[in-house]
């Protein structure tokens, strides 16, 4: 675990490094060993470029160019967050553009989603970031059955008649070719098609493991190996139009907490005889945009708009504490680690919380402009991403 992380700073205080970066985006920063990745748009030549810098010193090793940037409401085009694990990194973009590079950025092998399955039939941009597990990379779109005036580019009268599956992929993270895909039926209606987070594997069985994915009116769960559903648990049984869902689930051994859509609702699922059932529920208002973070054996739910983050307790949902963070909108998730709770608005603020009292122990301006990328952790130090720079906060 990690310890010594700083409670207060400035940015001019405190820094270990700052890098300029070439455009916005809202994907995380990832840290593996002595380098950060970081996915991006470029803004002068209007590029999606994917980079590696040194974690020590914040220089930029390499910089590669991967797909050409698209615009969407309210989102970057660099909104999935990379992955890697020493031997490959790969980016995602809200395009469908998708490549694998070596620790020397290095091209192994590209694709394009949209190219492949169809326009990436989102409407604020498409955001799930891939998930690498247990030597398989995992690929998530939950989309509109139908290419429709948001898509990034416009859709040919061929493209607007294809019917669209939404979708679980799985692919070998160092050839980039499919192992399987799993598509995902549903009876969703509008934009309640539509989901923004990320696959999770959920361990709440003693021999196995449980991709879990939420949106288009249910959550499911796969086999990691096949893809095949493994039970299926309905929040919307009317399909009426909830609209979108953006957070992704949080698993934590007993339970697995999803957020519903629009803030409205969290659910706790835990297994029983025939898959997994409700353990307990909360009524709005929740999260509408940020991922619940589990940290120190309490759930952390940070209310988007509302501007305040709860803790609760992960067996029932009682609330520990509630503390109003102020300020504007809160869109990236809190991050955890310490003891310390970090928080992330848009304008740029960090806010950092006591995780047992919910006392606010700092606030430090970063000058950030409609920032969505959540704080990263590693090596004692903090990795915040705002709209034009990185910054490496520690010892």
């Amino acid at each position: 675990p990690e310890t010594g992380l700083p409670a207060t700073w400035s940015r001019t205080d405190g820094v270990a490094w700052s890098a300029a970066l070439p455009g916005p985006g809202d994907a995380t920063p990832i840290i593996v060993g002595d380098r950060v990745f970081v996915s991006s748009t470029d803004a002068a030549s209007k590029a999606l470029v994917g980079m590696c810098l040194s974690a020590a010193e914040g220089k930029v090793l390499w910089q590669t160019r991967l797909g050409t940037d698209a615009k969407a409401p309210r989102n970057t085009m660099a909104s999935p967050s990379p992955v890697a694990d020493g031997r490959v990194v790969v980016f995602l973009y809200g395009t469908g553009e998708m490549a694998g590079l070596d620790p020397a950025g290095t091209i192994l092998w590209r694709r394009s989603l949209g190219d492949e399955f169809g326009k990436v039939s989102i409407k604020y941009g498409y955001s799930s970031s891939p998930l690498l597990y247990d030597g398989r990379l995992y690929v998530l779109m939950l989309r509109r059955p139908w290419a429709y005036k948001y898509n990034p580019g416009r859709a040919t009268p061929a493209e607007e008649r294809r019917q669209l599956d939404s979708f679980l992929l799985a692919l070998d993270p160092m050839t980039g070719k499919t192992l399987w895909r799993h598509v995902r039926p549903t009876e969703a209606v509008d934009e309640s098609f539509e989901s923004y987070n990320t696959p999770v594997p959920w361990r709440a069985w003693a021999a196995r493991t449980d991709l879990v994915i939420s949106g288009g009116d249910y959550v499911t769960g796969h086999d990691p190996a096949t893809g095949a559903e493994r039970w299926r648990w309905g929040y919307n049984p009317e399909h009426k139009n909830m609209q979108r869902l953006i957070p992704s689930p949080t698993p934590d051994g007993d339970w697995v907490f999803v957020p519903l859509p629009r803030g409205n609702r969290l659910a706790a699922l835990a297994p029983d005889g025939r898959g997994v059932g409700l353990a307990w529920d909360l009524d709005g208002p929740t999260t509408d945009s940020a991922t619940p973070l589990f940290h120190a054996g309490t759930l952390f739910v940070l209310d988007s708009d509302r501007k305040d983050l709860a803790a609760l307790d992960p067996a029932t949902g009682a609330q520990r504490w509630r503390t109003k963070l102020g300020g504007a909108v809160w869109r990236a998730s809190p991050t955890g680690a310490d003891g310390k709770v970090y928080c992330f608005s848009v304008d740029g603020e960090v806010v950092v919380l006591d995780a047992k009292t919910g006392e606010i122990l700092s606030r430090i301006d970063m000058a950030g402009k409609e920032v969505r990328s959540t704080i990263a952790v590693a090596g004692g130090r903090l990795y915040i991403r705002t709209h034009d720079r990185l910054w490496c906060v520690g010892k």
